[in-house]
């Protein structure tokens, strides 16, 4: 049986950054779950970076039934989790339910990758403090409030958390992260 990793989302989480780890996790053998504050077809969004705009826009995205809730997630059955970025973790930090998974995932230092604004709902369970983390760069000052040391780059590594700061660092991300993914559980 593969382990099962699992990607929490909401709506507004960005379309390349829930679907490309979905893809290449479940490419590489890894049973993959997508768990949301309701089990319901989720509405992603694209952001791009255009000249002439001061920050990304935001366009209308793919949608994706999500598996399960937060609310019948057993963090015990994943080998690891992945955090999306979007607008989605600027409400989902906010949930209690999706806050104790990712303090269980932490407590059990279970692999954890995170990318662009995921990294705020990391830092709503107080699991940055002391850690080393990449992150949509406009958030470098939020990361530091939570005690982190933002780093502007395509992969931080930090233990079993890896962190990357948006999409076009997709490559060097899940690299990083099936480094530390296969080592901790292996597929087959």
């Amino acid at each position: 049986m593969a382990p099962k990793v699992l990607i929490v989302t909401g709506d507004a989480a960005e379309s390349l950054e829930v679907l490309y780890p979905y893809q290449r996790l479940r490419e590489e053998g890894y049973e993959v779950h997508l768990a949301a504050p309701s089990a319901k077809k989720l509405r992603f969004v694209v952001h791009d970076f255009e000249e002439g705009f001061d920050t990304y826009t935001e366009k209308p995205g793919y949608t994706w039934p999500a598996d399960l809730a937060f609310s019948e997630v057993d963090p015990g059955q994943y080998a690891a989790v992945v955090i999306p970025g979007g607008r989605a973790p600027e409400y989902l930090r906010n949930d209690p339910l999706l806050r104790k998974i990712l303090k269980a995932f932490f407590d059990a230092d279970k692999p954890v990758a995170q990318i662009c604004h995921g990294p705020l709902i990391t830092a709503a369970v107080g699991a940055l403090h002391g850690r080393r983390t990449a992150a949509y760069p406009a958030l470098e000052p939020d990361m530091e409030s939570a005690g982190a040391s933002f780093h502007d780059a395509e992969a931080v590594v930090d233990g079993v958390m890896v962190s990357a700061r948006a999409w076009p660092d997709h490559p060097a991300w899940m690299r990083e992260f099936l480094k530390v993914l296969r080592e901790k559980a292996p597929v087959g």
